[in-house]
């Protein structure tokens, strides 16, 4: 049987062996383990055969395996639930105080109270959700415009 025939079936069962572990190392070593069979093609000795699957394994291991690592482990967080409300906008349906409240999220009413318990917001006000707290929204009035019609006279 040709050497290069044989680190190619040293590939195939590490990629099987990857096929089960998942970790990715086994499939990194098969990738060099082809890169021995293609020394092996060109007809190159065991030792030389041997030397570069060793340092093609070494340098996949150093350079390729953090990037990919980085990339499978960093996944950006999602958020579901009503935990995905925290931080959108909201319309008051009623003045929201500390016993009492209704918000308009998305198409949706909830009950709601706000933020700072000794605030009131009055009806059709912008607001932020802060929180959720069992079926209540915690909401608090988005900043005001800095000339506002009530305090301007000329």
């Amino acid at each position: 049987m040709q050497a290069w025939m044989i680190w190619v079936m040293v590939a195939a069962g590490l990629g099987v062996a990857e096929l089960v572990a998942t970790t990715l190392d086994l499939a990194l070593l098969g990738i060099a383990a082809l890169s021995a069979a293609g020394l092996a093609a060109l007809g190159l000795p065991v030792g030389i055969q041997f030397l570069g699957f060793c340092i093609s394994a070494v340098l996949l291991m150093a350079l390729v395996r953090p990037v990919v690592r980085r990339h499978m482990v960093n996944t950006p967080p999602v958020r579901s639930g009503v935990a995905r409300l925290v931080g959108k906008e909201a319309v008051t349906l009623t003045d929201v105080a500390r016993n009492s409240g209704r918000v308009r999220i998305g198409g949706e009413e909830w009950t709601a109270r706000p933020y700072d318990s000794d605030l009131v917001i009055p009806k059709d006000t912008t607001v932020e959700i802060f929180a959720i707290d069992g079926a209540t929204a915690l909401v608090y009035p988005r900043e005001e415009p800095l000339l506002r019609e009530d305090l301007w006279q000329p």
